[in-house]
């Protein structure tokens, strides 16, 4: 796919709405992963403290965990709330390919904040991921991305080291975006 316009990213968004999961395990990244999945947990040290648990959730909030040099979200300003449908475009070997998720639950907690999204038709993969932010017992701040996946379309059957190379990629970039936003004091 060639780079998307806002006509073709609307319209693709708006189509959403009607789209069923491509999973039957909704919500399970919040507890147990079910069988016949890769499961991946990551998480990286933020920092710590009240403050920096407070800018990592307004980074959350603004999608600023996304590698900005090949992927976007669409809607930008799309707010976490469950059942809000999200087209997530993914840049490789100069191809745009769009997915679609829908978030599937939030979390709003003291110490605790985030939301995960479950695949809908088309997307590439089949599973779920959260993105959140916690405060430990020790007043460290942690991100974390849980995500269960498999291959959902014969491309990526065929290509299935290469997909986890670049989710592998994507955890890595997702986690140094967010500690130097961080650093810099970006929200």
């Amino acid at each position: 796919m060639t780079n998307p316009t806002e006509k073709q990213l609307y319209h693709f968004h708006k189509q959403q709405r009607f789209a069923s999961y491509t999973y039957t395990a909704i919500g399970a990244s919040a507890g147990d992963f079910p069988k016949a999945y890769k499961h991946d947990r990551n998480r990286v040290l933020l920092g710590e403290g009240a403050l920096v648990f407070h800018q990592a959730c307004e980074l959350i909030k603004k999608w600023k965990m996304f590698p900005p040099d090949w992927t976007q979200i669409y809607p930008l300003c799309l707010p976490i709330e469950k059942g809000q449908e999200v087209v997530v475009l993914f840049q490789l070997m100069g191809l745009w390919w769009y997915n679609s998720c829908r978030i599937v639950y939030t979390i709003n907690e003291e110490n605790r904040f985030g939301f995960a999204y479950g695949t809908l038709q088309g997307h590439v993969e089949q599973g779920e991921e959260c993105f959140e932010v916690y405060r430990d017992e020790n007043n460290q701040v942690w991100y974390q991305i849980s995500a269960f996946s498999r291959p959902n379309v014969w491309l990526t059957k065929v290509a299935y080291p290469l997909a986890r190379y670049f989710q592998k990629k994507f955890v890595r970039q997702s986690r140094e975006m967010m500690l130097k936003a961080i650093e810099d004091e970006e929200i």
